[in-house]
């Protein structure tokens, strides 16, 4: 949900780019301009910049910078361990240690007035889906080859063809769930943020659905990664 006024859009303004005012813009450069895409290219640089700035060189004694991001990654590196094994928490942390980070800031940036959250866009969370999606299947494969189709099957082999359809809907079902529920979420905060901007002002009303909104930040980046985790987990796991 956009902002009355999003910052980016006054920038882009500024710099004599297309400022689009609807969901899909005429031209691709429209599209490159807009907002959940902006705003995706700016939490991108705040998660390349801040970290080199707050860690630089790494010190045997650590500063406060260094303290948080060991702390953040360590916590982050033991859950995916725990669901995974180490080789498979070793093989999977960068993409899901991104996931986490982008989905969190991406988030909570648009409970800053004239800012917006590029996950209130359905285009970013399937596109995140779409590849956890690719990914869990391309492990399976990996680790079981063909006999992958096993998972599918069902524990009796009586049930195996009314399970395989049954699985294959549950399987395909992973992508709007995923995907639905990280947008609807976000969206909603957003609309109700919006909402409240504009009839109660920007100061004492707004701040319980705030407070809400950073909770649910939280919440829904930890659910997307979970699920992610499990579903890749599952894929690696001998079919039962």
């Amino acid at each position: 949900m956009e902002h009355p006024i999003l910052f980016i859009s006054l920038i882009l303004d500024q710099m004599g780019l297309p400022v689009p005012h609807t969901p899909v813009g005429g031209t691709m450069l429209e599209k490159l301009c807009e907002p959940y895409m902006t705003y995706t290219w700016l939490v991108m640089a705040f998660l390349i910049i801040v970290p080199k700035l707050t860690i630089g060189k790494l010190d045997l004694i650590p500063g406060s910078g260094q303290n948080f991001w060991e702390v953040v990654i360590g916590g982050l590196m033991d859950f995916f361990a725990e669901n995974l094994g180490d080789d498979g928490a070793k093989m999977l942390f960068p993409m899901m240690a991104t996931f986490f980070l982008y989905i969190i800031l991406a988030n909570m940036i648009g409970l800053i007035p004239g800012f917006m959250s590029p996950t209130s866009s359905l285009n970013i969370t399937l596109a995140m889906t779409l590849m956890v999606w690719v990914t869990h299947h391309v492990l399976g494969f990996r680790y079981h080859g063909i006999s992958y189709y096993k998972h599918f099957m069902g524990p009796i082999p009586v049930m195996a063809p009314f399970m395989f359809v049954l699985e294959l809907i549950s399987n395909f079902a992973r992508l709007l769930s995923l995907s639905m529920r990280l947008f609807g979420n976000i969206f909603a905060k957003e609309v109700l943020l919006s909402v409240l901007f504009m009839l109660a002002g920007a100061y004492f009303a707004p701040l319980p659905i705030l407070c809400l909104g950073v909770l649910v930040s939280v919440i829904q980046a930890v659910v997307f990664v979970l699920l992610s985790v499990l579903y890749c987990a599952q894929a690696m796991e001998h079919a039962h």
